[in-house]
Parts: structure tokens; C-alpha cells; sequence
């Protein structure tokens, strides 16, 4: 369970550039919901994830995942309780590291290291069976550098790596984003399959309403650093684009709303 108890962040305090990314924000997530965020740019989204992975600290407010107080932790020491995958496909895997030992040190995350690195043939299967589940042929290149597969493959295999040790708290950071439509629908479909394999708690950025509106149980809409709408279960099931469309352009007071918000 996530709880985050009066969340507020400002960027460059006191200065001509000063900007407020979040303020108040209270939000608690249930173990196993699938929370989809989306927002205009600027919304606050991305500031709030990075907020909860340790990227940027609080200025006021807590952050707690299963009763541990995470707000004053340095990314590296919530990296055991996160699974991760960015925007930028090249960001979650080592390029010059084989596709195996990528995921060796996804397994090994958050333990003690020793001197018995080696992959051994027990392990090198469980990769071969979790490999295969990505449909992409990956389970026949293991020993392949990451490096040389493509964005989507290298996508695909971060969420593998970010599952692979079941998370407390999985972050995906408009993570199909840079991906071509066809390839982030395999992503997405991916990324549903692993989360409700293991009933994993999931907070997913995205500026694609319709993805929003597919994926999940739960639909939050942040403007100007606040939530201004969080709805779930049948209410979330009968949505349409064009009702977060007149939502949001009420509240934000833009006719138009946000361009990349209507995408898909």
C-alpha cells in the first residue's frame, strides 16, 4: 500500500524561475491497483513519480509503501522496493551487458553480493520461460549484448526486469511514449499481463487518454500540480475521451486542452 500524506515540491525557490510542481497532495493506493495518471504538461505527473522513486525530495509531506516511510530515502535504497521503466527505451538495461546478465541483475537487486556471480543453469532457465512470455524471440538470443535489440525489445525487456522480483510498487513513466503505436500496444498489453499476474500495486504516467481509459482500475487527472480527479471500477469503465476532455478544459480553462493528450 502507497500513501502519500501532504506532498508538496517547488522547483527553484525565490527565483525568476520558481515553479510550484505539487502542492497538497494526498493520495493513497490499495495493494494491487493499477492507477493510470495522466495531465498536461506540466500537470505535475512525472514530478509526483520521480517524488515516490527518489529522484527529487520532498519539500513537505511523507511517503510510505507497506509501512516503510520512504520520504527522506535515497533513490538507491528504494530501488529494492520499485520496479522501474522509463520513457527513454535505452534507460533501463546495460547496452554492453548480455540480455542475461541484464536480467541476473534485475534478480539480484536489493540482495547481498558475493562472490558467486556466475549465472547458473537453474536461473538461465527461469530467464529462457520469462523471456519467452515477451513473444519477441529474446529466449533464443540470451547471450545477445541488450544493445543491439531494438527500442521495443529493450523496452520490453526493462518491464521483465522491473517485474522479475515482485515489487512492491511498480513506476512506469510514459514508458510507451517513445515507441511506434504498434510496438507500444505489445508493450502495454505486456505490461497488463504482468501486473495482474502478480496483482502488482501500479502507478503509470501516461499522456495518452485512451490508454488511460483501457488499462487499470483506477484514473487519476492532475492540473497545476493537484489532483482534480480520481475516479475507479464501473465509473472509470463507462468513461470516454471526450468526458476527461471536457474536464480538463474546464478546469484548466483551455478549450483544447493538450495536444499530446489527445493522441491514440
Amino acid at each position: 500500500m502507497l500513501k502519500l500524506f501532504n506532498i508538496s515540491k517547488t522547483f527553484n525557490p525565490g527565483t525568476i524561475t520558481e515553479k510550484v510542481a505539487l502542492e497538497n497532495i494526498n493520495l493513497e493506493l490499495q495493494d494491487g491497483d493499477f492507477v493510470t495518471v495522466i495531465g498536461g504538461n506540466g500537470a505535475g505527473k512525472s514530478t509526483l513519480l520521480n517524488l515516490i522513486a527518489g529522484v527529487h525530495y520532498t519539500d513537505t509531506g511523507s511517503i510510505v509503501l507497506d509501512g516503510m516511510d520512504l520520504t527522506g530515502k535515497p533513490e538507491y535504497v528504494r530501488a529494492k522496493y520499485l520496479g522501474r521503466v522509463f520513457q527513454d527505451p535505452m534507460m533501463g538495461t546495460a547496452a554492453n551487458m548480455q540480455i542475461e546478465e541484464n536480467l541476473a541483475m534485475a534478480m539480484r537487486r536489493g540482495k547481498r553480493r558475493g562472490l558467486a556471480w556466475g549465472i547458473q543453469p537453474a536461473e538461465r532457465k527461469l530467464y529462457r520461460e520469462k523471456l519467452a512470455l515477451l513473444d519477441l524471440g529474446l529466449e533464443n538470443r540470451m547471450t545477445s549484448k541488450a544493445g543491439l535489440l531494438s527500442g521495443g525489445q529493450r523496452q520490453a525487456l526493462t518491464l521483465l526486469m522491473a517485474t522479475l522480483q515482485k515489487p512492491n510498487l511498480l513506476l512506469l513513466d510514459e514508458h510507451t511514449a517513445a515507441l511506434d503505436p504498434k510496438t507500444a500496444k505489445k508493450v502495454l498489453e505486456l505490461t497488463e499481463q504482468f501486473v495482474n499476474a502478480d496483482h502488482l500495486t501500479t502507478f503509470m504516467v501516461t499522456h495518452n487518454m485512451k490508454d488511460a481509459i483501457r488499462y487499470g482500475n483506477r484514473l487519476i487527472m492532475m492540473n497545476e500540480g493537484s489532483i482534480i480527479y480520481d475516479v475507479r471500477g464501473e465509473e472509470k469503465n463507462n468513461l470516454k475521451v471526450d468526458d476527461l476532455l471536457r474536464m480538463f478544459g474546464s478546469v484548466s480553462g483551455d478549450a483544447t486542452a493538450n495536444d499530446r493528450m489527445l493522441l491514440g
